[in-house]
């Protein structure tokens, strides 16, 4: 029961982490473009991410994603000291990329560090290689689905707005990047929020197993409690904010007008929305980096700094192998504490 305990707490820990990481994802735009100070701008952020949890409770009606990772193991498979190796190697990368200021993908340390820490306990054959797959498809196909539908989103907006005065155009767009980043920072809620439930869900799984008092059958009997806990945790986070990877998000690939800001946000919630329908635990910062690249190449493809992008790549391809791999690790030292 104590360890059940220990990795929930870390589990949240972890979103919190994942929050002022994230905090760049709903923020850096329009901070970058002026709109809202800093703070006042985490604020707005945390808000629509809490405002995720009754959109995804009331109006979804479930948590899809959730059921997602915590099927990234088998369940037979699935013991409580594999589930905090991956969490404890999930938290040091974030730690790690965020102190780089590096936008690495939360979603993919969590995922990489659970599924490795299973391997190193039961061999690939204790993963759920179908879905691994899956995911990390969309490590790709999220930041192109953001570009592509950023940059004709741009095209479209110039058209309808060609005749419109440059100053009034701008004002309107300053108010609107308020709708846009609400909207995203609610996908973010949704999608990541999601991802630590599955974590705890496959937590108290296993517990189940164990006949622990918290044990579940399924994900279908969580307890409301944890996706609230979850959904305060990442809120939370966000309002500490994470400024290093706000400069690199919001002046490091391209520079954003509000015009920009307003599309990149909007592609981007467009997307977080399509993968939730489709129960795909996706990136965020992948998203919106995708986005951010779909308006900047509009202008012209030089006004992107593709030298940022080639860095931020690399680290999104690493993020699964190299947190699955640290859980390896870190499972060898926990069963020889734990016995």
């Amino acid at each position: 029961m104590e360890l059940l305990i220990v990795i929930i707490v870390l589990a949240l820990l972890f979103d919190f982490i994942n929050g002022f990481h994230d905090a760049a994802n709903s923020i850096a735009t329009i901070v970058s473009t002026k709109v809202l100070t800093p703070f006042q701008a985490v604020l707005w952020a945390a808000f629509f991410n809490f405002v995720a949890f009754f959109i995804a409770k009331y109006i979804i009606g479930g948590f899809g994603i959730a059921n997602t990772v915590s099927k990234t193991v088998v369940e037979e498979f699935i013991t409580l000291p594999i589930i905090l190796s991956g969490v404890i190697a999930a938290i040091a990368w974030n730690l790690i990329t965020w102190w780089k200021g590096i936008p690495s993908s939360s979603s993919h340390t969590l995922i990489g560090g659970f599924a490795g820490a299973a391997i190193m306990a039961s061999g690939f054959g204790a993963i759920q290689l179908n879905i691994i797959l899956k995911i990390a498809e969309f490590i790709f196909l999220a930041p192109f689905i953001g570009m592509v539908v950023a940059f004709g989103f741009t095209i479209l907006v110039l058209h309808i707005c060609r005749r419109v005065q440059p100053h009034k155009a701008e004002v309107w767009f300053k108010k609107l990047q308020l709708v846009s980043s609400a909207m995203f920072s609610i996908g973010h809620g949704l999608n990541d929020s999601q991802k630590v439930m599955g974590i705890i869900a496959a937590a108290m799984i296993a517990a189940h197993s164990m006949g622990l008092g918290m044990g579940i059958n399924s994900i279908a009997d969580l307890p409301d409690w944890v996706a609230f806990a979850c959904f305060t945790a990442i809120s939370l986070g966000t309002m500490s904010g994470g400024w290093k990877i706000v400069k690199t998000m919001g002046t490091k690939i391209t520079k954003v007008t509000p015009l920009e800001g307003v599309v990149a946000e909007t592609a981007g919630a467009f997307t977080l929305y399509l993968t939730e329908i489709l129960k795909i635990p996706v990136s965020t910062t992948h998203t919106i980096t995708g986005a951010i690249i779909g308006v900047g190449a509009t202008k012209r493809l030089s006004a992107v700094r593709w030298g940022v992008t080639k860095s931020l790549l690399v680290a999104w391809i690493l993020t699964i192998p190299v947190s699955a791999l640290l859980a390896a690790g870190i499972y060898m030292v926990v069963t020889f504490f734990l016995g």
